[in-house]
């Protein structure tokens, strides 16, 4: 290892000069220190996935230690192995494709194509070696064990082989632990090698019967899902839950001594892992390989929400999240089995359900029920405090007003009196609306008394965003105190000066006291804000049109769809705008800008023209090009009335689709639920206005 030139190589954060004190560590008889060793290799050496010239490096005495039985953590050590060969990817992966996804390379080596034969490199390197983990699947440790298999179906490349030493094991391996990995391995061979799949697809049928142990026919199941889903038995949802059931009543594995939290990014896994991991894991393939057949993964969701072992509902609850933000489908009934969590002694499945329920925002109104009682029952919850930073609105309270519950109102009522305003608060009232109009008055007092320096944005933004929800004029007076007098050091000072100015514009004819302090702000750096909240305030055509005209020639693409998005509230009155906006929607065939430009610039001609020809097809390709752009055009599509029928096919389509827009595979994505219930409400709108 010391002759290997360390110090000319590259990891994430520079030189690999100490990769060598990772791989000792890596061997060493301290598990912290291991634990340590193992995190910096996949926080530097195999940064999220990433392979560099020291990860090729650490191949061979990866290899190395795995192969001696003295060295622990040994199971750790193959899933790395089989990390930095993409064994993370999809079964149908080739490596040498993956370099197309680092074209643009990084500061560290990784560039273009470099990249990608980095990976076509490892791959290579570990199929050399793949003999290896034949020997491993018959390996004294267990957790070795249950790593080899997916290893083995991975980099050896003899099929014939592999099939066999998956079956030969599956005969003899004694611990019901390891005999769910041989089971994945026999469902990803299936996948992997299709031509030769009809025997491991077989062996995966008979597994999922009797006598099999009901772990052992779970992960049978999961892989027929993801492999062979036409030999699913028929009731696949009851089987599924009386095998959780059994599943749960078996006697408990001895548990391994629990080790001390450390400060590495496993050790915050560990503590952070379910009751029940393997379940989860099992649950978790099984759901993913069924996709959109929500009404099975529903019918799974609400069996298991009833199960008598908590465990067995919090992996539940952990498991619909995903489904929630990937599908639509009609989940009022899970929603409320979730909410009825919230009443369990377990601490873990009670923060489980309050934190799947806040991503629903309405949808999550089937369990308003409970959190209003969780709210009530506990109000030293009703807020959250950190070690470090402001505090903040406690998960249920949160999640109840996201809902649009009234309820809230009167716990957010008293937090504004309290000396302390939890920094998120103001955030929650759009979706309470306007039963949250009590609020106003202290809301505008709160932003009365802040003060201007280094944290005003932080403490007056969401005061802003929830004035403005609630359309309180008398509150002008304290949003043009943030305007005049904020210095020009203050940190995110224009952010503070947009977000006043919005504000402004939302109180429309009432903020007539703004007029001058929002015609000082036509030169600055937000003038199409402020241009826009000038003509909600007085309409003067003659003011704002040339601003917005100039704007839309700026070298900043958000100024050019800001005064894009104002000129079409002027309509008429921004006739002459016409042959600018015509340019940048591409209409006139000059070529058009970005597809946010465009957006922005096609529904503000319809809205200045009321002409639909020109801007459909613009309006159309957009929708296609980039799926965020789809609620603002629907909203356009909804103004259109009739106007808009030749693109109603997009709404109907969009409506009939069963994957929410923005999801991505897994079920990821933020707010994605929202934006896409929002979009689902303005098709439907649309169509009925056409």
């Amino acid at each position: 290892m010391d002759e290997v030139d360390w110090a000319a190589m590259r990891h994430a954060y520079g030189s690999a000069d100490k990769v060598p004190d990772l791989l000792r560590g890596l061997a060493s008889s301290c598990p912290d220190e291991r634990e340590s060793a193992l995190d910096g290799m996949y926080g530097a050496v195999h940064h999220q996935g990433d392979v560099y010239d020291s990860t090729l490096a650490c191949i061979p005495f990866l290899f190395a230690l795995i192969t001696h039985p003295e060295v622990p953590d040994r199971g750790a050590l193959v899933e790395l192995l089989v990390s930095i060969g993409g064994g993370d990817a999809d079964e149908s992966f080739d490596g040498d494709d993956r370099k197309d996804e680092y074209d643009d390379g990084d500061e560290y080596g990784n560039d273009g194509a470099g990249a990608g034969d980095n990976y076509a490199m490892a791959r290579a390197a570990i199929r050399a070696g793949a003999a290896v983990f034949a020997e491993l699947i018959e390996d004294r440790d267990p957790e070795v064990r249950r790593a080899a298999p997916c290893a083995l179906v991975r980099f050896l490349d003899e099929p014939a082989r592999v099939l066999g030493l998956l079956g030969e094991r599956m005969e003899t391996e004694p611990d019901r632990r390891v005999r769910p990995a041989l089971v994945e391995g026999l469902g990803l061979f299936a996948r992997r090698h299709p031509a030769a799949a009809a025997p491991a697809v077989d062996s995966l049928v008979a597994l999922s019967v009797a006598p099999g142990g009901p772990g052992e026919r779970l992960a049978a199941l999961g892989q027929l899902a993801g492999c062979a889903p036409e030999r699913l038995p028929s009731d696949l949802a009851p089987t599924v839950i009386a095998l959780l059931r059994a599943r749960s009543q078996e006697p408990a594995e001895p548990e391994e001594p629990e080790r001390p939290a450390t400060d590495t990014l496993i050790g915050q896994l560990r503590v952070l892992r379910p009751a029940d991991e393997e379940g989860s894991r099992l649950l978790r393939t099984l759901h993913s390989a069924l996709g959109d057949r929500t009404a099975d993964r529903i019918a799974l969701l609400n069996g298991q929400l009833r199960s008598e072992a908590p465990a067995d509902r919090c992996n539940a609850v952990w498991m619909s999240a995903g489904l929630f933000r990937e599908w639509r489908a009609s989940y009022e009934k899970p929603i409320a089995l979730i909410g009825e969590q919230l009443d369990a002694d377990d601490t873990r499945l009670r923060e489980a359900a309050v934190h799947v329920l806040d991503g629903l925002f309405e949808l999550a109104a089937p369990a308003a029920d409970h959190l209003a009682a969780a709210v009530a029952a506990r109000p030293e919850s009703w807020v959250r405090h950190w070690e470090h930073g402001a505090p903040t609105l406690g998960d249920a309270l949160k999640t109840l007003a996201r809902t649009g519950d009234p309820r809230t109102v009167p716990p957010l009522l008293q937090l504004l009196k309290q000396p302390v305003v939890p920094y998120d608060l103001g955030r929650i009232v759009e979706y309470v609306g306007p039963a949250a109009a009590p609020l106003a008055p202290l809301l505008r007092t709160r932003l009365g008394d802040v003060p201007l320096d280094a944290d005003t944005y932080d403490r007056a933004a969401p005061l802003l965003l929830a004035l403005s929800a609630l359309r309180h004029e008398a509150a002008v007076p304290e949003v043009l105190r943030l305007l005049p007098v904020v210095p020009d050091e203050v940190p995110d000072r224009s952010a503070l000066v947009e977000a006043a100015v919005r504000t402004l514009g939302a109180f429309g004819p009432a903020a007539h006291e703004a007029i001058p302090a929002l015609r000082d702000l036509l030169t600055s750096d937000c003038a199409a804000t402020a241009a826009a909240a000038l003509w909600s305030v007085e309409e003067d055509a003659k003011t704002v049109l040339p601003v917005l005209l100039r704007e839309l020639t700026s070298e900043r693409p958000r100024q050019r769809q800001a005064a894009a998005e104002a000129l079409g509230r002027l309509g008429a009155s921004a006739g002459a705008a016409v042959p600018a906006l015509r340019g940048m929607a591409g209409t006139d065939d000059a070529g058009g800008g970005r597809v946010w430009e465009r957006t922005a610039a096609a529904c503000a001609l319809w809205d200045i023209t009321g002409a639909p020809e020109p801007i459909l097809p613009v309006l159309r390709h957009a929708w296609h090009e980039n799926p965020y752009t789809r609620g603002t055009i629907a909203a356009c599509l909804s103004r259109m009335g009739r106007a808009a029928t030749p693109a109603h096919d997009l709404l109907r389509t969009e409506l009939g689709t069963t994957r929410r827009h923005l999801a991505r595979s897994g079920g990821y994505g933020g707010g994605d639920i929202l934006e896409d219930e929002r979009l689902l409400r303005i098709c439907r709108q649309a169509l009925e206005t056409g």
